[in-house]
């Protein structure tokens, strides 16, 4: 049997494996597509208000776009089911593409990659909208220096349905070298999708998912909120976990969460701005796209996750397209980030669903469990940034930098 057949074959069993997991482990890890996903589609398709247009929105618009297109697929066996095929045949789309003929080494570790890292993030990375996402960017990521067009235009797509693609946005334009390319792509797809939302009448809530992410407060598994999270483990007067009627979320409370709410937006800000600063010397120094683009990216999708307020589980799987295309062009430098990841997935598939209820009623194993994986993100971000930071410099260019300086 060729090793293009066993890939294939081992992403059939991953998939229907971790599809069949949503609906046996607790915590409902599938909870976000019947009880949000479906109910904002089905209103739209029955002709009530739409999410976006109507009325602020947590997403961006184009979010709704693979919702509705789930629907597609509910009369198989309902709506969560179709939910799970619409994110598989996404997946498969982008797998094909990255796989081809199973020839390059670096294209199978990376397919092998993935494939753990689904098993190892289990339900939450298929049953939520980044799941449907990253496909879309793995195979923009591929494309970047042979089709820039599309490309740009695939992550464009991708960041109107969940903002983190930006990340990969960032650092394409940096890393890229036709940036015209890049920046054009984007442009068309926004331009196109402003003037929809303006011509569907929803004008006033165009960017209203930037608005209703900065006024959220301290997520439960958000790396900012361990401080608060161990205050309420420990029983300090003040500190405990609360869920928000408003946002659907598990939130930390206690002593200075205000102020911590205040300056986590400017901090992100500030991060990323000093890590896209970072890849843009290195670029300018000469560094090529195969050195720079996937630790720019990682680090910047990183910085994204270590600095948010909010912390969901299945944020997680925005580490893989960086980790994919490390894989692709050099197996051998991303082959410890890429374990590292494994390692952070499987104790995020532990934290949700398997021990949710000990953080959401703070026991000392799940809290451990989640200040670990904590731990490892920002030691892996910090990874990064050094790496970045330390990025050889070819010797012809370095000269040429420096006799103009």
């Amino acid at each position: 049997m060729s090793r293009r057949a066993v890939l294939w074959i081992a992403f059939a069993v991953v998939h229907v494996a971790v599809a069949g997991l949503g609906f046996l482990l607790p915590n409902e890890p599938m909870g976000d597509v019947y009880r949000v996903y479906e109910p904002w589609s089905q209103q739209a398709l029955e002709g009530g208000g739409i999410v976006g247009i109507t009325e602020a929105w947590v997403y961006p618009q184009l979010a709704l776009v693979p919702m509705v297109l789930a629907h597609g697929f509910a009369p198989i066996a309902g709506y969560t089911v179709g939910w799970a095929i619409l994110v598989t045949l996404m997946d498969a789309v982008a797998f094909g593409i990255l796989v081809g003929r199973a020839r390059s080494t670096g294209r199978v570790s990376a397919a092998w990659f993935w494939l753990a890292f689904i098993a190892l993030v289990g339900p939450v990375g298929l049953y939520r909208l980044d799941g449907f996402t990253v496909p879309l960017a793995i195979i923009a990521c591929l494309w970047l220096v042979g089709r820039p067009w599309m490309a740009s235009m695939l992550l464009a797509a991708a960041t109107w349905i969940k903002v983190w693609p930006a990340a990969l946005l960032v650092a394409a334009v940096i890393a890229v070298r036709r940036r015209a390319a890049i920046i054009g792509g984007v442009l068309i797809v926004s331009v196109f999708i402003v003037l929809a939302v303006v011509a569907a009448g929803g004008g006033a809530y165009l960017f209203g998912f930037v608005t209703e992410q900065t006024s959220r407060g301290l997520q439960v598994e958000a790396p900012v909120a361990t401080p608060w999270l161990w205050g309420a483990l420990l029983q300090v007067p003040g500190f405990e976990v609360q869920y928000s009627l408003d946002l659907l979320t598990f939130q930390v409370e206690g002593p200075a969460v205000d102020q911590a709410i205040a300056v986590m937006t400017p901090l992100l800000v500030v991060v990323m701005l000093g890590v896209a600063a970072v890849g843009a010397v290195k670029a300018w120094q000469g560094a090529g796209f195969a050195a720079l683009f996937p630790v720019l990216s990682l680090a910047l999708v990183l910085g994204f996750i270590v600095c948010n307020k909010v912390g969901s589980p299945q944020y997680l799987v925005w580490l893989v397209p960086s980790l994919v295309v490390g894989l692709v062009v050099r197996r051998a430098t991303w082959s410890a980030p890429a374990t590292v990841a494994l390692g952070a997935a499987l104790l995020t598939q532990f934290v949700y669903p398997l021990l949710y209820g000990g953080i959401l009623h703070p026991e000392p194993v799940a809290v451990t469990i989640l200040t670990v994986r904590n731990l490892v993100l920002i030691a892996l971000f910090a990874w990064m940034v050094v790496r970045l930071v330390r990025l050889p410099v070819p010797a012809r260019r370095r000269a040429d930098v420096t006799a103009t300086a």
